[in-house]
């Protein structure tokens, strides 16, 4: 077969000369009418060649720089502009699945996929696709997609992780990259309120003042809000607390007991209440799950000793974090009450509607839903209450029922899994991911970044449990 070769000869090089001195002055002549936006295109375009030839040649490469983007999405959307970048994260994974369908190696085991997590986020999405024809808010498109796009996203992520993000070393860069950017947010949180603001940040707290209470800033990071952040913060603080425990090197368990303390610290400056219940359900979740005396007893005591603490003493009350967390508590609390009273006004509303009044019909994505659906207008600071809005009690009680199985099962598999290391981070994965379906209860969390990717991907390692663990039996075996 003939080779293909790219002549060096002079001729040739001056004719390259001459084309990129064209390109120069047509690119320079642009640039002098049209601003900068034209170099900034042409930067982004070669960009996103290269990222596509790199994906296409290595989807899990390309699956770990959307674990990233998700981190950093709304750093991107607060400092950038107003870009659709939050889709984004379905138009990467798009990019990815075709990479991994259209990839020329047969190293893809597809029967990883075929797992009831991914049966049941099936199961959930076509009750959402029903739910587009609920009489309530039927036909109105763009209410349902800014709501009804969240669900797909379990059953883009978990059958994508399990096919090309399933073994131990992906386990373990999983959880380095998750601790590694909630640091970074947690340092950066630090910096706005011991710092300052930058402008953009400034400009985010005008279009959202609730994040000022009593002149007192709660910290958001470059998350969307701070009870986003606030969540994230607890449970990677979870998370981080259960690998100290675990058989590690003494230099690890070290590195993630300062991280733990930095999370914590990080949450209480969030002012976000409701993420006390991911600390105290990612200890309940030990307690139930694991073996380790050592770990139940440390991990029962944390959580009777931060509750007796916020409960039953005064002590910090005159620090404003620690104020607000133990308000959480205070069943006289006003903010508490007005959510109990925006509950009773749904219930009214609701008894009417056993099916919800459909996908997008409370919350910010029911401004143009405002006029067919009765409640529209009312906040359901709550992702539970949120489901139950759109989805009706019918809808509510299949969703809480599949909650409680995935829950139960991982509690199971993690209960089954005999390499110790491997049983201490799955650990981790679930109790993190318990607490933070449980702060949903006081905010909507679960269907945001990074908590909903954090979330799906670690169902995703935990329901491969038993295959991890047949590999590192084997890998210890042999080793």
């Amino acid at each position: 077969m003939e080779e293909i070769s790219f002549s060096t000869s002079p001729r040739n090089k001056n004719k390259l000369l001459y084309v990129g001195i064209i390109l120069a002055i047509i690119i320079g002549w642009l640039t002098s009418i049209l601003g900068f936006a034209i170099p900034a295109i042409l930067l982004g375009v070669t960009f996103l060649i290269s990222f596509l030839l790199i994906l296409f040649n290595k989807p899990r490469l390309g699956f770990i720089v959307f674990i990233s983007y998700c981190f950093l999405m709304w750093f991107l959307y607060r400092e950038v502009g107003d870009l659709p970048f939050s889709y984004a994260v379905e138009g990467l994974l798009v990019l990815i699945w075709l990479a991994i369908i259209f990839h020329n190696s047969a190293n893809f085991d597809w029967s990883f996929m075929k797992n009831e997590i991914t049966f049941i986020g099936l199961a959930w999405c076509l009750l959402t696709v029903l739910e587009f024809f609920n009489p309530a808010t039927f036909g109105n498109v763009n209410s349902w997609i800014g709501d009804g796009r969240y669900p797909f996203l379990w059953i883009f992520i978990v059958p994508l992780s399990m096919t090309i993000f399933n073994k131990y070393k992906d386990l373990n860069l999983f959880l380095f990259i998750i601790l590694f950017f909630s640091l970074i947010a947690a340092f950066n949180g630090i910096r706005q309120i011991h710092v300052g603001l930058t402008q953009a940040e400034k400009a985010f707290l005008v279009s959202s003042p609730t994040h000022v209470i009593f002149g007192k800033l709660r910290v958001f990071s470059y998350y969307s809000d701070a009870g986003q952040f606030g969540a994230s913060m607890a449970q990677m603080c979870v998370i981080a607390l259960i690998l100290v425990l675990g058989p590690f090197k003494l230099w690890k368990r070290g590195v993630c007991a300062v991280a733990a303390v930095i999370f914590l610290y990080a949450m209480s400056i969030s002012g976000t209440r409701g993420a006390m219940f991911c600390l105290f359900g990612g200890i309940l979740v030990v307690l139930v799950a694991s073996k380790n005396i050592k770990v139940v007893m440390v991990a029962g005591m944390l959580g009777l000793l931060g509750f007796g603490f916020l409960k039953f003493t005064f002590i910090g009350h005159n620090i404003s974090e620690i104020r607000r967390m133990r308000s959480a508590l205070n069943p006289n609390d006003a903010s508490l009450n007005l959510r109990f009273y925006n509950q009773q006004r749904l219930a009214a509303y609701l008894k009417h509607y056993p099916f919800g009044g459909g996908i997008g019909s409370i919350g910010y994505a029911s401004r143009g839903a405002a006029k067919k659906a009765p409640f529209a207008n009312i906040e359901p600071d709550s992702y539970w209450v949120k489901i139950w809005a759109n989805y009706g009690i019918v809808g509510l009680t299949i969703w809480f029922s599949m909650m409680m199985y995935i829950v139960g099962k991982c509690s199971g598999i993690i209960w089954n899994i005999k390499n110790q290391r491997l049983k201490i981070k799955l650990t981790a994965l679930t109790a993190g991911a318990t607490g933070i379906f449980l702060c949903s209860y006081g905010n909507e969390v679960m269907n945001n970044v990074p908590s909903s990717i954090v979330l799906y991907i670690s169902w995703a390692f935990i329901f491969l449990g038993p295959k991890l663990d047949r590999e590192a039996q084997i890998a210890e075996n042999n080793g």
